[in-house]
């Protein structure tokens, strides 16, 4: 699992990582950050290449699914010039597409057509179950998501059933949720606020709130929320955060329901 691309000025991330003392872009007209970040990219292409050089070289490659994604979107603190949310809106840590899609590359020649871009919807949840289905192995029972398996083959994408859930408050005074069902997309900031409603299909910056509009798929965007989380006594929604009570679970939750 790699800790690149993250971002800095100096030798060592926020976190105290190490990041490539040298750049490739090293005569560019950028600053140190954008040099810095544009290396961390270059190594992890570079590194991700030699991987599945190797993978050729020992015979695997009709063998090997190699897939290549990421936990979250971009960062807003990633210099502008690399338009790190391309059209999505929003970055890590929101709950609009910039911070929820990701990247999904994926690998695997003569299993999976090359040079193609799905459509299909795929979230995380989704990767045992499919795994477990390409290993011909049942998966454990009473989990989220589904085999993808045909969709990687390059089957047409069906509509994915149920709906997507993601909350996400820990470290903040405020608690917001989103749904993502069939081509809908509804977003709530904090416990009390107004779900705003985007149709992704059409609208994949999400730069035009229809909630007016469609009322019925507000009610149930709604009751989702309402229903998906699962509570846990380790991770409480109602707790103390600087002496003051909020709303607030202790991490983000990825929740499929069918």
């Amino acid at each position: 699992a790699y800790t690149l691309p993250h971002f800095s000025s100096r030798n060592e991330d926020e976190h105290g990582l190490a990041v490539p003392s040298t750049s490739p872009y090293s005569d560019r007209n950028w600053d140190e950050r954008s040099k810095k970040y544009a290396a961390m990219i270059h190594l992890l292409d570079r590194d991700v290449g030699r991987i599945v050089d190797l993978i050729d070289k020992s015979g695997l490659r009709n063998n090997t699914l190699v897939i290549v994604t990421s936990d979250n979107g971009g960062h807003a603190s990633v210099p502008a010039r690399f338009n790190t949310s391309g059209p999505l809106r929003g970055f890590k840590r929101d709950l609009t597409e910039g911070g929820l899609r990701v990247p999904f590359i994926a690998r695997w020649p003569e299993t999976i057509p090359a040079n193609r871009t799905s459509d299909a919807v795929v979230a995380f949840q989704d990767m045992l179950p499919t795994f477990a289905d390409l290993a011909g192995v049942e998966p454990p029972r009473a989990i989220d998501g589904r085999s993808v398996a045909r969709e990687l083959k390059g089957h047409v994408p069906a509509q994915r059933p149920g709906y997507l859930y993601w909350d996400y408050g820990h470290c903040r005074r405020r608690y917001d949720q989103a749904v993502r069902w069939k081509n809908w997309k509804g977003i709530r900031l904090g416990r009390t606020g107004t779900i705003q409603l985007y149709n992704v299909s059409e609208d994949i910056g999400e730069e035009h709130n229809v909630a007016t509009s469609h009322p019925d798929v507000v009610e149930r965007i709604a009751e989702i929320m309402a229903s998906a989380l699962s509570p846990s006594d380790r991770y409480p929604i109602g707790t103390i955060y600087r002496g003051k009570p909020i709303w607030k679970p202790s991490h983000h939750l990825d929740r499929q329901r069918r």
